[in-house]
């Protein structure tokens, strides 16, 4: 089931964000500015060395990780639906003097404003719950890839989102049955802002994520769950290592992020 202004609310929830994220603690811009990498080591790992690959970095929010390619060598264009968000990203590549290129689109309308192909697709991180059709997801990743280029994942497991957001019991499908659709106080990056958002999202299975990117071509030759996130953006959570986050009732007993890495053939 798609909910036909999806993409409207979508929009105004996330150009709405982009002020408490930049000047959140979680998106840390003062060191972001100063040199640090804003990739999770995970990331780094299944990226390889990128240094001089073209790069297309789908749902890029305003382009934090986007530069941090950038930075290590990568020519990089970014993709988000929020015009406040692609606006802040143009703004700090040229604050930062980085090469990286925005567009700001609806993500199943990518391939119309691309003229190249590229070595690796790169996205990460609640991104294709707020998407309700992951075939056509696939088939933007496939269009956008050079033969043998590589599409690089990772997201947090929709296991997580089955539970309602304290953790305290099971609320919503595993399987992408219907549109989750609810008002959110806060945001993810500072739980206290003063922000009210409505939005409309899609839990995707892992058999629904894996089908759509074979058939549309991709070879899986990574797969992998992790028992943490990398980031504090949940409820009741815990830090039990540097940058390792876990929900403190539920200790490692669910998997809370996944990775992916394939090859178009």
């Amino acid at each position: 089931m798609k909910v036909e202004n999806y993409i409207e609310i979508n929009k105004k929830t996330w150009n709405n964000k982009v002020p408490f994220h930049i000047d959140s603690q979680f998106y840390d811009m003062e060191n972001f500015l100063k040199g640090k990498n804003s990739l999770p080591e995970i990331d780094i790992t299944l990226l390889e060395d990128i240094n001089g690959k073209s790069i297309l970095h789908l749902q890029c929010h305003f382009g934090q990780d986007s530069l941090s390619l950038a930075r290590l060598g990568a020519k990089v264009t970014g993709i988000d639906l929020s015009d406040k968000a692609i606006e802040k990203a143009r703004e700090l590549n040229n604050q930062l003097r980085l090469d990286a290129s925005f567009i700001c689109c609806d993500v199943y309308e990518t391939l119309k404003h691309l003229k190249e192909k590229f070595d690796i697709v790169y996205t990460s991180y609640g991104t294709i719950g707020w998407l309700p059709d992951l075939d056509k997801w696939a088939e933007v990743i496939s269009g956008a890839l050079k033969p043998n280029g590589k599409f690089v994942f990772v997201e947090f497991h929709p296991v997580l989102w089955m539970f309602d957001d304290n953790f305290t019991k099971i609320q919503y499908h595993y399987h992408n049955e219907q549109p989750i659709i609810e008002e959110y106080t806060g945001t993810y990056a500072n739980k206290e802002a003063e922000i009210t958002t409505n939005y409309i999202g899609w839990n995707h299975s892992l058999s629904e994520v894996f089908q759509a990117l074979l058939k549309n071509g991709l070879q899986i030759e990574h797969f992998n769950e992790y028992d943490y996130s990398n980031y504090d953006c949940f409820n009741e959570t815990v830090e039990f290592e540097p940058r390792k986050f876990r929900i403190k009732h539920l200790e490692n007993r669910i998997p809370m992020m996944y990775s992916l890495k394939c090859s178009k053939k």
